[in-house]
């Protein structure tokens, strides 16, 4: 049977999110991370309870206090607004967003646990040598942690990639802006088209398979969060 042109499309769309949300979590979880690693500040534990919060709350929380925060009256919303862009939800730039904080602590944990097992010894010697903060981090912090930032990349994209309570909480589900695979899914079973459902439910199950092997074939010894 394949892949209709439906399921091609919300695979589409799932692997733009996907893509987006990952570069944006590197981009802002890095400093999160390496602020986490380094700081002796009584508010780490704090900041690192926010970051993991998506580790234990349902999705549909999460997706609940988005909406209300992105809506039009929440204060997301209102800025939005007066920025003339709208508001947030059941697009796919709310998507983005709700993804990106959901998927957070994928990618800031093994950041953090790679930079933490690097102790001070390295930067300290490279400082001895003149090298600046953003020498010292780019030079001697990126590749000596690189496997700590592979697993991040490769654990944010995939859990973008399988999300489904936040998705549907904040996207909705409209077919070619909002309809992900995993909703894509929910709707071949919720219409009894098992047939259909089994392509999509078991090339998920090989990817997330995949992703697997490769996290620990990169790094044998990833730490579990």
């Amino acid at each position: 049977m394949g892949f209709s042109n439906a399921d091609l499309q919300a695979i589409g769309l799932t692997l733009r999110l996907a893509s987006l949300v990952t570069l944006i979590l590197l981009l802002i979880g890095t400093p999160i991370a390496w602020w986490l690693a380094r700081t002796t500040s009584r508010w780490k534990g704090s900041v690192g309870a926010v970051v993991a919060l998506p580790l234990v709350l349902p999705p549909s929380v999460i997706g609940f206090y988005l909406l209300i925060a992105m809506g039009p009256n929440g204060p997301v919303g209102q800025f939005t607004q007066s920025l003339g862009l709208g508001i947030l939800p059941f697009t796919y730039w709310g998507l983005v967003v709700a993804s990106v904080f959901y998927s957070m602590p994928f990618v800031v944990q093994p950041i953090q646990n790679a930079i933490e097992a690097l102790g001070e010894r390295p930067l300290e010697v490279a400082a001895t040598l003149r090298a600046g903060p953003w020498d010292r981090f780019f030079t001697v912090v990126v590749p000596l942690a690189r496997p700590g930032f592979l697993s991040a990349a490769i654990l944010g994209f995939a859990h973008t990639v399988g999300e489904f309570g936040v998705v549907l909480m904040i996207g909705g589900n409209i077919p070619g802006v909002t309809r992900v695979v995993s909703v894509q899914i929910y709707d071949h079973v919720e219409a009894m088209e098992y047939a259909q459902a089994h392509w999509l439910a078991g090339s998920m199950v090989i990817f997330s398979f995949l992703v697997l092997l490769t996290l620990y074939t990169i790094n044998p010894n990833q730490r579990r969060f």
